[in-house]
């Protein structure tokens, strides 16, 4: 699962987090009650802070992650106090300490408040203000939440195209999250080249506004569709300026992953403008079966000039497989990850990879 852990790369770039004062306290807090009541130290806390001081030492060779704890149990159930640093306060101390203007990447983490929920308005609102510091910024990651901090369904996000225009250099931006009153009509951003939407459901109306954006010089885009049951839902005419090639001129690589129902978006595909131009179709983590895969052989002249075709995570048959390399021998096809089917109720039932 993409969402389990957190990402050790980013835009080229080892990520180093920036540690907030709440996450040390606790850390420590743990470490020694643990020694208290178990007579030993603990075996990873507190961890240590090297990284971090090695990416001080040079800012610019680093993404970094912006996340915060919120105040431990103890602490706010027993009135003992305000959290040890706002969120402002937070920021305002990566501020001082990183100068800004080596900032190249950002990955903006679960950034809970008292009560262990994210305000995604309250924080983009707070680095929107702070946009101005970090006139380097190329690439921003915003919601890099785990599964074990909130479920990607459950992550409410806001409006992003705010965010988004307040850095007009950037390049790269990757959203985990579709739920809620996430918003991306960008009506002009000149220098956006990367495009990624993580989610596991994926509003329509957002697909729609990400196609309706004004994105002349976009290479890569990547949308998480998802299911129905999380939000999803969004169908072929959602996306009718870009399969109709009127969407991103300048596009290389389309992404429609985590598709739940990704069969029936095989033959509006092949029939599409955009297939033509790009190089490399994802069609991965979904739950393309053998129809699916019948309909990619029915139609393999439309994708034979692709350079990679990615269907991992699937549940085609040994056969078909066999049938789809035979019918693009010139594509690189990736068909990792098979899957198996679940079965109850004497039905067969097919699973994206990321759903709740």
């Amino acid at each position: 699962m993409p969402n389990t852990r957190h990402i050790t790369e980013f835009a080229g770039l080892p990520v180093a987090e920036f540690t907030s004062w709440e996450s040390i306290r606790d850390d420590f807090d743990t470490a020694m009650r643990w020694a208290r009541n178990r007579g030993e130290p603990h075996a990873e806390l507190p961890p240590s802070h090297e990284p971090l001081f090695r990416a001080l030492a040079d800012p610019g060779s680093f993404a970094w992650r912006l996340r915060t704890v919120p105040p431990p149990y103890h602490f706010t159930t027993r009135g003992k106090g305000r959290p040890f640093e706002t969120l402002s306060e937070y920021l305002d101390r990566f501020v001082e300490l990183v100068p800004p203007q080596r900032v190249r990447a950002l990955v903006v983490g679960h950034t809970p408040d008292e009560k262990g929920e994210m305000d995604a308005a309250l924080v983009a609102g707070e680095l929107r203000e702070r946009a101005p510091h970090w006139p380097e910024l190329r690439s921003l990651f915003f919601g890099e939440i785990l599964q074990a901090e909130n479920e990607i369904s459950w992550i409410d996000l806001s409006d992003l195209a705010p965010l988004v225009s307040a850095f007009p250099k950037l390049r790269r931006l990757v959203v985990r999250g579709g739920s809620g009153t996430l918003g991306l009509r960008l009506p002009e951003h000149r220098w956006l080249r990367e495009l990624t939407v993580e989610s596991g459901g994926l509003r329509p109306e957002v697909v729609r506004d990400v196609c309706a954006s004004g994105l002349p010089g976009l290479r890569r885009l990547e949308l998480w569709l998802g299911a129905d049951e999380y939000g999803g839902g969004a169908a072929p005419e959602d996306l009718t300026p870009l399969l109709t090639g009127e969407a991103f001129p300048e596009l290389e690589y389309l992404g429609l992953l985590n598709t739940e129902g990704v069969d029936s978006w095989i033959a509006p595909l092949a029939r599409s403008a955009v297939l033509k131009r790009v190089r490399s179709l994802g069609l991965g983590l979904g739950d393309l079966t053998d129809e699916g895969g019948r309909a990619i052989v029915e139609h393999a002249d439309a994708f034979a000039h692709l350079e990679l075709l990615d269907l991992h995570h699937h549940f085609l048959s040994e056969e078909v497989r066999t049938e789809i390399g035979a019918a693009l021998p010139g594509v690189r096809v990736n068909l990792s990850a098979p899957q198996t089917p679940e079965k109850w109720d004497g039905e067969l039932h097919y699973y994206t990879a990321v759903s709740e």
